[in-house]
Parts: C-alpha cells; structure tokens; sequence
C-alpha cells in the first residue's frame, strides 16, 4: 500500500497546527498562497523555539560551567574518551540509560555532567540539575503527602536529572529512601540519571550507614547504565598550585624592578 505525500496545503496545516495559529488555520484556505505566510511561520517557529530553550535552560538550574573545549583530556590518569564522547550523542537519554560518572575530587566528574545536561537541553530535552544533598534535603523537607509527591514530580518529571556529589556527605536511612524513590521512578519510566559520585559503590554503604535499600539502589543505578571511571589527583589543586607559581613569580619580578629603580646614593669625596 503506498501513501500519498502530502501536498503543500498538507504541511501548512500541519505547521500551523504545531504552532497552534488556529486563526491562521481557520482562514488558511484562503491565505495559503499568500507569499508571506512561510515567513511568517518561520518567524513564528524560530522564536517560539528560542523561548522554549530560555525556559529549558532556566528551569534546568546548571549554573556556570566550563565547555568540554576547556576539558584536559591528558590530566586524568583513565578515562574511557571514546565512551564519553559517545555520551554526547545523546543515546543514552533516548534508551533511557543512567550515565554513573565515578572518581576523585576535582578531577572533572561536576563538569561533564553539566556539558551532558546542557547538550540535552539544546536538543529540546527537560532537564534538572542538583546537587544531592540539595535534592534530599528539599524531598526531606516537606511535611504533607500532597507538597511531598509535587517535590517529587520536579525530580521525576524532566527527561533527564542530574545529581551531583553523592558521597561528600553522609545520611541516615531516610534519606537513602528518598533516593531510592527518586531512582526508582525514574527507572520504571525509562527516564536516566547522570549521577556523579566520589565513592565507589561498594562504599556506599558509609553513605547511607544503616539504610536497608543501599543494595537495591545500587542494583537500580547500575542495571541500565554506562559507568565512567576518571583516576587522577585533583586538578583543582594543580590550577591553585600554578596560581601559586604565578603570583610568585611575579612578586620576584616586581621586587627586582623596585631594586632597579632606587636611586643609587653618591657619597661625597674629601678633599
């Protein structure tokens, strides 16, 4: 069976109708050859998708960040970069794959997960970022069953939710539960977690001490993911070492100026 493709008319509709311009639609019979109508809905579009980034951006909260033009790719001692530039396509928000990203302090873990989230909202996807204890502590916070389930629904919902530092601090057993729902919602609907974290997860159990879920978290997380180990020391402790080397050099530099520009004292000769 063929289908017949659609005609100019087709897909005017069809864009006026995307747009919602229902006066336009309601008259579109007798305007469709109008020169200025495909301009019009150009305008239309551009701007509406415009706005429609601004609120994605707003509402994802990623806060400043460096590019991953910035990123030293020689300064971690592992790190799969075939994978992690695979991650960038995207795929794992389509298959609903978390992206677990595991390592030290400061070696860049906070700022690919915000590359990652900002390249899904350019690409028209919801996104929240968080860091954990932000997350929890917000969740921990309500005091009714109504307020609790509309604070979940703001993690849950966006097609993609960013936690950040999960292992700086540790909780008690309610708060393991509140993850736990957290990732189990959002497994159930397929939607992924970009997760960043400086234990590993056989260490979780400090995280969480006494929490009886920390396993089926774990086994929640990790099912369907894609792990990206980074070994390393910090680089923020090598830039503030470099800063440190810099304004030392310069203190010299500026010394020995000072030394060169006082005036030699003349001694007077006896006669």
């Amino acid at each position: 069976m063929t289908t017949t493709p659609p005609t100019n008319i087709d897909l005017l509709r069809q864009q006026l109708k995307r747009l919602a311009l229902w006066g336009l639609l309601t008259n579109l019979d007798e305007i469709a050859t109008a020169a200025w109508l495909p301009r019009v809905i150009a305008l239309e579009d551009a701007e509406r998708s415009k706005r429609s980034l601004q609120r994605r951006l707003k509402s994802a909260r990623l806060g400043n960040f460096k590019s991953m033009a910035d990123f030293d790719w020689t300064w971690p001692r592992k790190l799969h970069r075939e994978l992690l530039e695979e991650l960038f396509t995207l795929r794992f928000v389509e298959d609903g794959t978390n992206v677990l990203l595991i390592g030290p302090n400061g070696i860049g873990k906070t700022m690919i997960a915000q590359n990652l989230a900002h390249q899904a909202v350019v690409r028209g996807h919801t996104v929240r970022f968080t860091m954990a204890s932000d997350m929890l502590n917000d969740l921990a916070a309500q005091d009714s069953d109504s307020s609790f389930a509309r604070r979940l629904r703001r993690y849950c919902h966006p097609h993609v939710l960013c936690i950040d530092e999960v292992g700086y601090l540790s909780y008690d057993a309610r708060y393991a539960d509140l993850l736990f729902e957290v990732v189990t919602r959002r497994c159930n609907e397929r939607k992924p977690i970009i997760l960043t974290t400086n234990k590993p997860f056989n260490d979780w159990p400090e995280v969480f001490p006494n929490a009886g879920c920390v396993v089926t978290l774990v086994d929640r997380l990790v099912h369907r993911s894609e792990i990206i180990q980074l070994h390393g020391e910090s680089y923020r402790l090598h830039e503030a070492a470099e800063r440190a080397k810099l304004r030392a050099k310069e203190r010299r530099t500026k010394k020995q100026k000072v030394a060169k520009a006082k005036p030699v004292k003349k001694t007077r000769s006896r006669s």
